[in-house]
């Protein structure tokens, strides 16, 4: 596998240097694969960029590669040529931005004006992920990280608060003097009131019954296997007295799991959304925390299968020490502790201000940032 890639890798760099030969424009490309449409992040620093009218181009580039379709042969062939327009865009910009691996940034020779900027999707780390994570059961096999060239050619990396710097530096491999301070756009839509109205209105008008109780909103990390959180699942939904309270369950969206019909899951609305309804948040080493964090609401954590990350996945934080609010693999303890509603509210705000730097105008601050580079 390995020498295949290295074949492929010199093939695709001889196309890219006639590529490289192309004039270089005053355009900034941003890359994903995290889904086929930009995310409401990329979008809004477009809109920001724009915004300036410096003259500048913005395209963006949003194609997944994993799951469904993709999946298929077919699929791979079709981001095959997918991969032949980011090339062609990273071979005539001025900036890339992208949020997630991309393959030929990180696996081609670039040209010395082009500037590459990961902007993270995840507004924090929880579990240990990239190099940090390496031969474990939900990471990357070190072969083939390195033939890949993993996480490499970044000349910047955005991080929420300089509480992060030392575990993205490890998880991208890379000196921790390109760990730039720089909240995600995603931080300014927690901040407005109107959107979180807006959004409460929404999710109240297509599910009014969650206006009737508070919401208690549970939102687990994916798992590769869900053996154990078919069971562990369960025993939450049984713990919580729907007389009581709302559960609206948030499953991930690669999970194969399948809800009950009884279990609200609130369709239509991301996890993120689901944030601007919800009363008590349960997580476990999702990084969703960071942003109910901000928000003010408080964090239980349920870590069922705590035994597996510590020894297999590998957790990026001080579980135990750092985390707001109680911790437990029992489901009844859980909500124990919601019902008594004794929460330390100072404690969570220390949290997330360590975590996600205050900020009123992250979108506007990324997007100075992009415009040093543009000449």
């Amino acid at each position: 596998m390995v020498k295949i890639i290295k074949i492929g890798t010199a093939g695709l760099q001889l196309l890219y240097n006639g590529m490289k030969l192309l004039p270089t424009q005053k355009k900034i490309v941003m890359l994903s694969r995290q889904s086929n449409e930009p995310s409401d992040e990329f979008r809004m620093v477009e809109h920001e960029l724009l915004k300036q009218n410096k003259g500048v181009k913005v395209v963006l580039l949003c194609k997944t590669l994993d799951g469904g379709v993709d999946s298929s042969l077919v699929g791979k062939i079709r981001y095959g040529f997918h991969m032949l327009t980011q090339m062609y865009h990273l071979a005539t910009a001025q900036v890339a931005v992208l949020d997630t691996y991309c393959i030929p940034v990180s696996l081609l020779k670039h040209k010395n004006s082009l500037t590459v900027i990961q902007m993270w999707h995840s507004m924090g780390t929880m579990k240990k992920f990239g190099y940090t994570a390496l031969d474990t059961a939900e990471g990357s096999r070190r072969e083939i990280a390195e033939a890949m060239k993993m996480h490499q050619n970044y000349d910047y990396v955005f991080a929420s608060a300089d509480a992060y710097k030392d575990h993205l530096a490890k998880g991208f491999r890379c000196e921790i003097e390109k760990i730039v301070t720089m909240p995600l756009p995603r931080l300014d839509l927690l901040n407005s009131r109107s959107y979180q109205e807006k959004t409460k209105e929404k999710i109240h008008a297509k599910y009014p019954k969650l206006k009737e109780k508070p919401v208690i909103l549970y939102i687990p990390t994916f798992r590769k296997d869900e053996t154990a959180f078919g069971p562990a699942l369960e025993k939450l939904i049984h713990a919580v007295d729907t007389d009581r309270y709302n559960l609206v369950v948030k499953l991930h969206p690669l999970s194969k799991m399948k809800l009950q019909d009884e279990t609200m899951s609130a369709d239509g609305f991301s996890s993120f959304e689901m944030l601007s309804v919800a009363d008590y948040v349960v997580s476990d080493y999702s990084c969703i925390i960071y942003e109910a964090a901000v928000l003010g609401i408080p964090l239980y954590f349920y870590d069922f299968d705590m035994d597996f990350y510590k020894n297999g996945r590998g957790l990026a934080i001080d579980y135990e020490n750092e985390l707001p609010g109680v911790i437990s693999e029992d489901a009844a303890e859980i909500v124990r502790a919601i019902e008594e509603d004794s929460y330390d509210k100072k404690a969570l705000k220390q949290f997330a201000d360590k975590y996600v730097t205050p900020t009123e105008h992250a979108t506007k601050d990324i997007a100075d940032f992009i415009f040093r580079f543009i000449k």
